[in-house]
């Protein structure tokens, strides 16, 4: 069986820095002839190298090439610079052009990009950056992006201002980053059955002793179920946790925002006065959700933040960034272990960890969250609350009516 792209591309990275040019050629051909139909395309996009080095290489070992062939050999360092030498800021452009509407599984690493190598490479054109469509393509991959088939994970149709609000989003967000302001990705995990239930994934443990688990997943009317509320501060890769015991409602989604505010973002961001929160537009923090408004307006009145909010457009709510940089690392760290008790689901989230550091803390909320209350339009009358001239559904700001000390 012909081995895949990311093979080869592993086995390249691993070999490339013992082969001379001759032999990289060789081996690329090599590669691509076990490949098959397609395989000198394969091999250049997992490489980088150009397919006329490639299909060289091929057609050399198709003649016999001999290790006592006399063939000249450039020194290490030779030919043409590549031209992520030549423009050391190219890979940093093509990423801020593909990352404002990046889309990808937020349970994977895996990241690919709607727009064409053709637009990409018009775009960076006219930022002075001359590339080719094809070199763009080699620069994607070799970024960890690929072509992906489409996959059912949109939650409805796609809104014709969806990209749009994505650059309005990540333009609002460097902005307050450049002021040194808190922006937060909030939004409900999956809620969890309490107790001995099965849990997807494998956990290590000493063969033939399963941890037994309950046949049938009926809730326990004494453990019940657990609302983990994420609150993922974007700038210090930290993130508070919330587990609720009632109902997910706006009021226990800005309790949440509120007590990361108190134990987490007060401490980072001592001298704040504005705060922005990017939220799914469904949900117990909803765009259309009044009370979701109500509840920040009065988180704003007592800590004396102008809060701004940011909508994902509908059918996006699994791009919010929470879902990769934390709910995703929730989800591994508890595989395979039951959760046995609120203590448990609390604990297994706190000791989160990944690599690139990220710092969790949780708490379980054993409040009581009323459902089902409506708020009438003379208290919404009342908000101070600044709509944005584009999307003011999706995008507006409340700023503080009162200030007195949280």
């Amino acid at each position: 069986m012909a081995a895949t792209e990311w093979e080869i591309r592993t086995k390249f990275k691993a070999l490339e820095p013992v082969m001379d040019e001759r032999l990289k050629r060789l081996w690329a051909g090599a590669e691509a002839d076990a490949y098959g139909d397609g395989g000198i395309a394969a091999v250049e996009r997992a490489t980088g190298m150009s397919r006329t080095t490639i299909r060289g290489g091929r057609d050399e070992l198709r003649a016999g090439a001999r290790a006592e062939d006399v063939v000249h050999v450039r020194r290490p360092g030779g030919g043409r610079p590549r031209l992520e030498e030549t423009s050391p800021h190219l890979v940093n452009a093509l990423e801020s052009l593909v990352d404002p509407v990046t889309r990808g599984d937020p349970e994977s690493p895996l990241r690919w990009t709607s727009k064409s190598t053709r637009k990409l490479s018009s775009e960076l054109l006219a930022q002075g950056l001359r590339v080719s469509p094809q070199k763009v393509g080699q620069l994607l991959y070799a970024a960890g992006y690929s072509l992906q088939a489409t996959h059912k994970t949109t939650e409805g149709t796609s809104h014709p201002d969806r990209n749009a609000q994505f650059e309005f989003i990540n333009d609002r967000v460097e902005q307050h980053h450049a002021r040194g302001a808190p922006v937060i990705s909030v939004d409900t995990k999956k809620k969890e059955l309490v107790g001995d239930f099965s849990n997807a994934g494998r956990e290590w443990q000493p063969a033939g002793e399963p941890v037994a688990v309950r046949v049938h997943d009926f809730i326990d009317k004494d453990l019940g179920k657990a609302i983990p509320y994420g609150v993922y501060d974007l700038a210090s890769n930290a993130a508070w946790v919330s587990v609720g015991v009632d109902h997910d409602t706006p009021e226990f989604a800005v309790e949440s925002i509120a007590r990361w505010w108190r134990y987490m973002g007060k401490k980072t961001y001592p001298d704040a006065t504005e705060l922005l929160i990017t939220a799914d537009g469904g949900g117990s923090n909803g765009y259309r959700a009044r009370l979701w408004k109500l509840e920040l307006q009065r988180l704003a009145d007592r800590t004396g933040l102008t809060i701004g909010v940011s909508h994902f457009p509908p059918g996006t709510s699994k791009w919010n960034k929470i879902e990769h940089r934390l709910f995703c690392h929730i989800t591994e760290n508890w595989r395979g272990r039951p959760l046995v008790d609120h203590e448990t689901i609390v604990q297994l989230i706190g000791s989160v960890r990944t690599t690139t550091g990220l710092r969790v803390k949780a708490k379980l909320d054993t409040r009581t969250y009323a459902t089902g209350i409506e708020v009438p339009d003379a208290e919404m009358d009342d908000l101070d609350i600044i709509r944005d001239p584009f999307h003011g559904d999706w995008n507006y700001t409340l700023r503080p009516r009162i200030f007195t000390q949280s």
